[in-house]
């Protein structure tokens, strides 16, 4: 999802899922984790049916959820101590290229 011109990061920092250019299967899992942040206790298993039915598997699903939770955790706690947005995105350094 990262590319040279942050455009998909970009969208999803804006919360713009709409227009980030991503794929079927990563548009479904966004929002999926999406739900999970902001309605947890609403998420069903039929969602996750259809995370499996464009291709995500349970060891995938169970990655984005545990992921999930550790980012809200951590955002509580940078918020509970009033820690600063340490600007990581306005760096000028070169995004990660994996083979």
């Amino acid at each position: 999802m990262q590319d040279e011109d942050n455009s998909v990061v970009d969208s999803l920092e804006q919360a713009n899922l709409d227009d980030a250019d991503v794929d079927e299967p990563h548009r479904r899992l966004l929002e999926f984790v999406k739900r999970l942040t902001l309605e947890p206790a609403e998420t069903t298993d039929a969602e996750v049916v259809a995370l499996r039915e464009v291709g995500w598997t349970d060891q995938q699903i169970a990655e984005a959820v545990y992921v999930t939770a550790m980012f809200a955790f951590f955002n509580r706690v940078a918020d509970a101590f009033g820690l600063a947005n340490s600007g990581y995105r306005d760096l000028e350094t070169p995004p990660a290229q994996f083979e």
